[in-house]
């Protein structure tokens, strides 16, 4: 996920991987922390979601940042909302 982010960033230098191995690391996160429980980064959706965030939330001066935040919270809103990205509760009681 770290390259393709990077590819996504435009950053062909390991200077910040660590900022944006930290940024992967909140988004995922965070789409946990919204009801998403199957982060599979293989889905193009969780994909998608995760490398908005990072585009959203690195640099200081991003002029996108806003967009690209309103971007991701609706594609998180729609996660979290799919049965597909949510874990079966075997003891759910139907």
């Amino acid at each position: 996920m770290l390259e393709s982010v990077k590819l996504a960033l435009r950053v062909t230098i390991s200077d910040f991987d660590e900022e944006i191995q930290g940024l992967i690391d909140a988004a995922k996160r965070d789409l946990s922390i919204s009801g998403v429980d199957v982060i599979d980064e293989t889905d193009p959706l969780i994909r998608r979601a995760i490398i908005t965030y990072c585009k959203a939330h690195f640099g200081y001066d991003n002029p996108d940042a806003e967009r690209l935040q309103a971007s991701y919270e609706s594609l998180k809103e729609h996660l979290s909302l799919s049965f597909e990205y949510r874990a079966v509760d075997d003891n759910a009681t139907s």
